[in-house]
Formats: structure tokens, C-alpha cells, sequence
């Protein structure tokens, strides 16, 4: 059975960091690429960074130089460290599991969410 539960949100200034991790179960991280994807309220969910099976990342445009993602391939846990917060980073943020090993592939598993919300 996949699981994938984030914890890690809350409430943060403006300018300051939050570490979001994903415990992942039900299949190994090494073997399919994650992300992690946010859905502010009243828009459609984003992708935010995404980190390959073999360790190459991509990010969505406002979260480089900000974020960054990693992976403990050991403790199959995925991070995303979030350094200068911004209001607009305030969100509910999921991580997913995708189909193939690539960022390119579509999401097949979901994390439940947890909410960041970045006060001015």
C-alpha cells in the first residue's frame, strides 16, 4: 500500500523558512521520480520542484534560488527546504509520486496536504 504523508507546515513570516517532509511507504524512492505540488486558495494546483529517481531536480520559476528539494533515499523521505518566504508561497502543499522514473511523467500517488501559510 503507497502512502506518502507530508508534515512540516504552518505558519511563517514573511522572509523566513519552513522544511516540508513527505514520509513515503509502498515503494522506494529511488525507483520513481516526486515532487512537490501547492494549491493556493481559489487557483488551480502547481507544480513547485520535482527531483528524479537518479537526483535531478527542476523547479517551477518563483521557487528557484528559494527552495529546494532532496530526498533521504535510505529513510525514503522527500524534503523541500523553503528559504525566503514570500505571502504568495502561502498554499496547501502535496507530494506526489509519479508514474516513471523522469519529471516528465504524470502524478500517480498523492500526500493529504499540509498547509503553509506565509503571514506579511
Amino acid at each position: 500500500q503507497v502512502q506518502l504523508v507530508e508534515s512540516g507546515g504552518g505558519l511563517v513570516q514573511s522572509g523566513g523558512s519552513l522544511r516540508l517532509s513527505c514520509a513515503v511507504s509502498g515503494f522506494s524512492l529511488g525507483d520513481y521520480a516526486t515532487g512537490w505540488f501547492r494549491q493556493a486558495p481559489g487557483k488551480e494546483r502547481e507544480g513547485v520542484a520535482c527531483i528524479s529517481s537518479d537526483g535531478m531536480t527542476a523547479y517551477e520559476d518563483s521557487a528557484k534560488g528559494r527552495f529546494t528539494i532532496s530526498k533521504d533515499n535510505a529513510g525514503n523521505t522527500l524534503l523541500l527546504q523553503m528559504h525566503s518566504l514570500k505571502p504568495e508561497d502561502t498554499a496547501v502543499y502535496y507530494c506526489a509520486a509519479r508514474y516513471g522514473r523522469g519529471c516528465q511523467s504524470g502524478v500517480r500517488y498523492w500526500g493529504q496536504g499540509t498547509p503553509v501559510t506565509v503571514s506579511s
